[in-house]
């Protein structure tokens, strides 16, 4: 009996250190799966991230938005029941976005003079000042004020819009419209990450329904004054410099002989960038080189930001998201976020072209829009068929500018 007894207990001992040594087994396994699939994790992790942050010094990310423009409905959109204006709500889908970049470009190509000149759409601008204020809240910080529609009004409505500017905290430069002559003549700088950089900016030309008042109130672009001021720059030790350009023609997506034109020439001078407007459509990129071998990188048109135009190529557009090297002081990548600006009016109402009608205006991220969104605005056009458009345009030179989401940046 106490050697049955013993032989049991030596059987059990046995198991259960078969037992142990299983579960020991088990969790080496289990440990070593974990090692090896927690790595394949954070390697897969490591490579969808992005490479460039705005937080990397060695990165300065520039962001450019295209026309802000107060049109009747958009300011009927803002107005609040005080009289007062509050345009943020409408772009406050960007605000996020616009905090992801170091450079946040803006283009204002309206006078912005306030109610003492009196609050009005096209065809002669002039929007309260809450429209300034507010882009500023936004996050604009690098602007451009020169344009066909300066002279709207007087030279005192732009002395009022150039005011206004002045107001706004944290910008790093504004040119275009000018209260002096010295204000002209003046080529602006700020330095961002170690780098410094000049800002130009200029209009090509003025409606014929708003002729140049004087010689002083917009920067009127000529090769003598843009190579004057550019020489400036290089002798002040401007180490990139960024050109703003109000030119081509208007509703168009394509590049005309001037623009052209002008654009060598700039690369010929030593221009780093050159961010166009005018057409209020997306015109393709081009990389020239000037004269002493440089490279010079021209978006000739950035289309619109904020506005209620009807064309549909004037209200799906973009942001260019532009990365610069800070040590060697070079683009090293571009991208497109492309935007959708929303209104609703209904098939009758834009048949008679009731613009006063519409509401409901918005401007989304592209991958926020619907079908059904587009439907309601009347513009007969898919969200494909606009991505269409803008990648065959911005690719036209060969540069194949992504499209990216919000996500991407």
């Amino acid at each position: 009996m106490y050697n049955a007894a013993m032989r049991r207990r030596q059987k059990h001992r046995k198991v259960r250190k078969y037992i142990a040594f299983a579960a020991v087994f088990i969790v080496i396994i289990v440990g070593v799966f974990w090692k090896l699939t927690n790595h394949a994790h954070r390697t897969d992790s490591a490579k969808s991230a992005p490479t460039q942050t705005v937080g990397d010094s060695n990165i300065i990310r520039l962001l450019a938005a295209g026309d802000f423009i107060a049109h009747d409905s958009v300011n009927a959109a803002a107005k609040q029941p005080d009289g007062s204006y509050n345009y943020l709500p409408l772009m406050s889908d960007f605000v996020p976005i616009f905090k992801q970049a170091d450079i946040r470009f803006c283009n204002d190509p309206i006078l912005n003079g306030g109610a003492q000149f009196g609050i009005a759409g096209y065809p002669k601008f002039n929007s309260p000042t809450e429209f300034v204020t507010d882009m500023g809240k936004l996050g604009c910080n690098l602007v451009n004020t020169a344009s066909n529609h300066s002279f709207d009004k007087t030279q005192g409505a732009i002395t009022a819009s150039v005011d206004a500017w002045a107001s706004v905290p944290n910008m790093l430069a504004v040119a275009g419209e000018n209260r002096s002559q010295a204000e002209h003549d003046t080529v602006h700088y700020f330095t961002m990450k170690g780098v410094k950089f000049a800002y130009l900016a200029y209009t090509t030309y003025s409606n014929t329904d708003a002729p140049v008042q004087n010689n002083y109130g917009v920067n009127i672009f000529s090769q003598s004054f843009a190579a004057q001021q550019i020489k400036e720059a290089k002798a002040n030790g401007a180490q990139i410099i960024i050109a703003s350009m109000r030119w081509g023609t208007e509703y168009s997506t394509s590049v005309n002989a001037e623009q052209k034109q002008d654009a060598q020439f700039l690369a010929d001078q030593g221009v780093n960038l050159v961010i166009g407007q005018g057409s209020h459509e997306l015109e393709p990129v081009q990389q020239l080189t000037g004269a002493g071998g440089n490279k010079t990188t021209v978006w000739y048109s950035i289309g619109n930001f904020l506005n209620t135009q009807e064309p549909p190529e004037t209200l799906f557009n973009g942001l260019p998201v532009i990365d610069f090297d800070a040590k060697t002081k070079q683009i090293t990548s571009m991208q497109f976020l492309p935007t959708y600006m929303h209104y609703e009016w209904t098939a009758a109402q834009a048949a008679a072209d009731n613009t006063n009608a519409r509401t409901n205006v918005h401007i989304y991220l592209l991958e926020d829009a619907t079908q059904s969104m587009i439907d309601a605005q009347q513009l007969h056009t898919t969200i494909d068929a606009q991505k269409q458009r803008m990648s065959s345009t911005l690719d036209a030179d060969g540069l194949q500018i992504p499209l990216i989401t919000s996500k991407q940046l």
